[in-house]
């Protein structure tokens, strides 16, 4: 392992991870980046960054090795799988996954790659594409003291908030807790703002004057203008946020409780992933209330 700064791996170059990825470079770690698609890993490359050819490789050449991946099976499937993780990862190496999944894959994989040595926290992240880009994101860190703290100069990099909250998967169980509030939040707003459109008032005035009020969110104030402006463009894709509202309503169901709201919002964006626009931003859950003219989310 090098005594001096770490050389990090980062598997996961999408709407978050590919800035979380430049921040990194930019605090100035040596960074050997990983993709499914080459136009990212070629940004990077091409700003200091070294190409990875696999997860083994990217483990292999990295002391501590970040994951920024979809869902669950495909943290698994880097991790555990043909050429992953796990085949090429150095005794006392870190991993962080940094992506939003169940805390049970959490707790498998790592349980995996302690049988090598290897310590590892769950750190899932707030804050979307802007968040990612200006180093603001919201951490939620799973995982011991003595991980955290190895951790910390490089989510110093990447976000504003950083708050270790527990043992491994507790920041998976936050993140679970923060899509609620954010999911729930998004549908009261385009149900505000659709009553306001078909009552025939200015939603523009309408979230001026909710702004100023006990309502006043970041919601309101970011997708209650986008579902406005009727621009959805994904900071964050709605078929996302429906995989992670799944993850809160399982946790729920296993914990004995009946996530109404949850399960409520899940079935919204159901229908969005349904009509085809499962890619559009998690705001377009407004497009499923009429508009006073047609729209159909783009």
């Amino acid at each position: 392992m090098s005594q001096s700064q770490p050389v990090v791996g980062f598997i996961g170059l999408g709407i978050m991870g590919k800035p979380m990825a430049r921040n990194l470079l930019n605090a100035g770690y040596s960074l050997i980046v990983l993709n499914r698609s080459h136009p990212p890993m070629d940004e990077l490359i091409a700003v200091g960054a070294q190409p990875g050819t696999s997860p083994q490789d990217v483990a292999s050449r990295s002391d501590i090795v970040i994951t920024m991946l979809p869902d669950s099976p495909d943290v698994e499937s880097v991790a555990l799988g043909a050429n992953g993780i796990i085949a090429g990862i150095r005794d006392g190496a870190l991993w962080i996954d940094m992506s939003t999944i169940a805390p049970a894959t959490t707790k498998h994989v790592a349980g995996e790659l302690a049988a090598k040595g290897v310590t590892s926290l769950d750190a899932p992240v707030s804050g979307g594409e802007k968040g990612a880009i200006d180093a603001a994101l919201s951490i939620m860190v799973g995982g011991s003291d003595a991980a955290f703290a190895r951790a910390q100069p490089i989510f110093a990099a990447l976000g504003k908030n950083i708050v270790h909250v527990g043992e491994l998967g507790a920041g998976q169980v936050t993140k679970a807790c923060n899509q609620i509030v954010v999911g729930v939040t998004i549908e009261a707003v385009a149900e505000a703002l659709a009553l306001a459109e078909l009552s025939g008032v200015d939603p523009n005035k309408v979230r001026a004057a909710l702004l100023g009020g006990f309502a006043q969110s970041k919601i309101l104030e970011v997708h209650g203008q986008r579902m406005i402006d009727r621009t959805f463009n994904p900071g964050f894709k709605a078929r996302l946020h429906r995989k992670d509202m799944n993850i809160a309503a399982n946790a729920g169901d296993e914990n004995g409780m009946d996530l109404v709201a949850t399960k409520l919002v899940r079935e919204r964006f159901d229908q969005l992933i349904a009509r085809g626009d499962g890619d559009c931003d998690h705001s377009a859950l407004r497009t499923l209330y009429p508009f006073p003219d047609p729209v159909k989310a783009e």
